[in-house]
């Protein structure tokens, strides 16, 4: 697999083509948001564990600086919790939306040929702008993370809630203690959606049985390409 990094129009962000790849042929693609502190290169070690050959993966880096110490610098999508302001929210929102379509058109991807998750705050951003565009995003994808504000996007939600989602976390992850999975999962269900819920014996991370389940979870609701061997 290769990677290439990108400046990007909105913000830098990293793709990384499959084995194997083919200019000029319609991959599905898989959008990976990181979380609070990390940057476009955390989740793109993701890829091969999913499928070498039949996605093309962009990871998108968030634009806030974080300091995390000794001179080392993460990022992330905005403040946390009740620091995060609706101004700041909308600017963000509005630098990914240019991001997908920036990278949609760089790799012809058609709208439905797309599924859009992240991990703990890349999680609640996918919530907040992939379930108002079920026909942009296949399906969503939240590891180790909660839904936030539904009061946000409830007046955007599609008529139709049968867009694919799914949801993991940990009994053991020291930041959804408060019952946030819990509590986001019921939200999503109180509005009419089925997400698949996946559940697991661990921290704030993402074990081999989280890539696994979510792993088939993807080729179910977005299968990737086959090419025919040569």
């Amino acid at each position: 697999m290769e990677t290439q990094q990108h400046e990007g129009k909105s913000l830098p962000y990293i793709v990384v083509h499959p084995d194997g790849y083919q200019e000029g042929v319609r991959y599905p693609m898989i959008i990976l948001l990181h979380g609070y502190g990390a940057n476009m290169a955390d989740l793109a070690g993701l890829a091969p564990a999913i499928h070498r050959t039949g996605y093309v993966y962009a990871c998108p880096n968030a634009p806030v600086p974080v300091p995390i110490g000794a001179g080392v610098m993460g990022y992330g999508w905005g403040a946390i919790g009740e620091q995060r302001t609706p101004e700041e929210a909308q600017r963000i929102d509005e630098m990914l939306l240019a991001f997908f379509d920036e990278v949609m058109e760089q790799y012809s991807v058609s709208p439905g040929r797309v599924a859009l998750g992240g991990f703990s705050q890349g999680g609640g951003v996918t919530m907040r702008l992939g379930l108002p565009r079920p026909d942009t995003f296949a399906g969503l994808f939240a590891l180790s993370s909660g839904v936030g504000d539904m009061d946000e996007i409830r007046d955007r939600l599609p008529e139709q809630r049968t867009q694919p989602i799914f949801v993991a976390h940990g009994t053991e992850d020291p930041f959804l203690m408060d019952g946030r999975a819990q509590r986001s999962l019921a939200l999503l269900e109180a509005e009419g959606y089925t997400p698949e819920h996946h559940e697991y014996v661990m921290a704030h991370e993402i074990t081999p049985a989280v890539l696994a389940d979510l792993t088939a979870w993807l080729q179910r609701v977005l299968p990737p390409l086959l090419l025919p061997s040569k």
